[in-house]
């Protein structure tokens, strides 16, 4: 059987598994540096709460309401809700968007995250935090549940108690037997960490310095651009024919 060249970094699938473009490492790595970002400026600049995820969010609604504070508690439905939505939306959309554009609900998802973040840059400080949280909840959550494995490895991209947890399986592991599969699980879960955390400090960093902190997020729109630009280039030459096969962990 004649082999075919696969371009874009992917496998040959004659020779080795086939991983669609969206399901690269490079590409988790890609969003992670952009979600430790959007987390970091969310929690620096836009109000001291971490949109990545809800965890923290549901505890400081359980905090006011074992307070007393009722109102108080209740503005935490706000983001909790913001992240359903993203969830919900991005369950039903994926279909929808192949068939009108052509290409995949995953390379959609991070042009209009970079769109969504762009005019992020513009919102004043002044203006109530709850906009810039509601926005960047909502498209956090459409990208965890979007982007769920790497390859064969099942991993998140906008926060890091997942990958915290496997770092510390796979030392345990790695130390008993030594194989290189485990090795290897083990690193990529650490890059990830670490990843994170770089994007965390430089968009720190950035709204330390800027004149304008708000346009801090727009270095987020480096690793979101590439990331579009090579899932778009995938869907329309390297795997158009592929738009209707699913990215594993969905």
């Amino acid at each position: 059987m004649q082999m075919q060249t696969q371009n874009n970094n992917n496998h040959d699938p004659n020779k080795h598994e086939f991983y669609l473009t969206c399901e690269r490492y490079y590409i988790f790595e890609l969003l992670t540096f952009a979600a430790g970002m959007m987390g970091l400026y969310t929690l620096n600049l836009r109000g001291g709460v971490f949109c990545n995820a809800q965890t923290g969010n549901i505890a400081l609604m359980a905090l006011e309401f074992g307070k007393g504070n009722f109102k108080e508690s209740g503005y935490y439905l706000i983001p909790f809700l913001a992240y359903v939505g993203g969830t919900i939306t991005s369950e039903i959309m994926p279909k929808t968007i192949v068939n009108i554009f052509k290409i995949r609900w995953d390379t959609f998802l991070t042009g209009f995250e970079f769109l969504v973040l762009f005019l992020v840059g513009f919102i004043p400080l002044t203006w109530p935090d709850a906009i810039t949280q509601i926005i960047i909840n909502f498209i956090c959550s459409m990208q965890f549940n979007t982007f769920r494995q790497a390859e064969k490895l099942t991993m998140a991209t906008t926060f890091l108690t997942a990958h915290v947890r496997q770092f510390g399986v796979h030392l345990v592991h790695f130390l008993q037997n030594r194989d290189r599969e485990t090795g290897e699980k083990l690193r990529r879960h650490f890059q990830i960490i670490i990843i994170f955390f770089g994007g965390g400090a430089l968009v720190t960093f950035a709204g330390s310095v800027l004149t304008k902190p708000e346009r801090s997020i727009w270095i987020a729109l480096i690793p979101l651009s590439i990331c579009f630009a090579l899932m778009l280039y995938s869907d329309l030459v390297t795997e158009k024919t592929r738009l209707q096969q699913k990215p594993r962990g969905h």
